[in-house]
């Protein structure tokens, strides 16, 4: 298998975890909000923030797919790259917040750092740039 289909795939299957994993802080965030690692959860008009953390993965997603839908893969592994800040983000959120430290290094540290590779092997991918055509003298 190529590079090139196996960064595919797995760009695929992390467009669609983190669209997914947005879309249940959306319609179910009641149930998705304890899987995220940290111990109390907003109440009240607070729960808000949680439909906030929906709508941001989304955006994050939907930027990767247009990204590798379209062909743009130098910039998909760059804004890949770019986007690991977030998970790695949750992580240190979670930490820092007393959270649980396995779901801060199992589910958010995993997924950054399964990013960041992904992005690494995109832009190696692209990082050759074509040969100039020989010219006859």
């Amino acid at each position: 298998m190529s590079l090139k289909k196996i960064n595919t795939v797995l760009t695929s299957a992390l467009v669609l975890f983190i669209l997914w994993f947005g879309a249940e802080f959306i319609l179910s965030p009641e149930t998705t909000a304890p899987g995220f690692g940290l111990r109390s959860w907003p109440s009240g008009d607070g729960g808000g923030f949680l439909t906030v953390k929906g709508i941001r993965d989304i955006v994050l997603a939907l930027v990767l797919a247009i990204l590798l839908m379209t062909g743009h893969r130098r910039a998909l592994g760059w804004v890949l790259l770019v986007e690991a800040l977030a998970a790695y983000g949750d992580m240190t959120t979670v930490l820092t917040h007393h959270g649980s430290v396995p779901t801060a290094l199992g589910v958010h540290g995993l997924t950054a750092t399964l990013m960041v590779a992904t992005a690494l092997l995109l832009i190696r991918e692209t990082g050759k740039a074509p040969a100039p055509p020989a010219t006859a003298s």
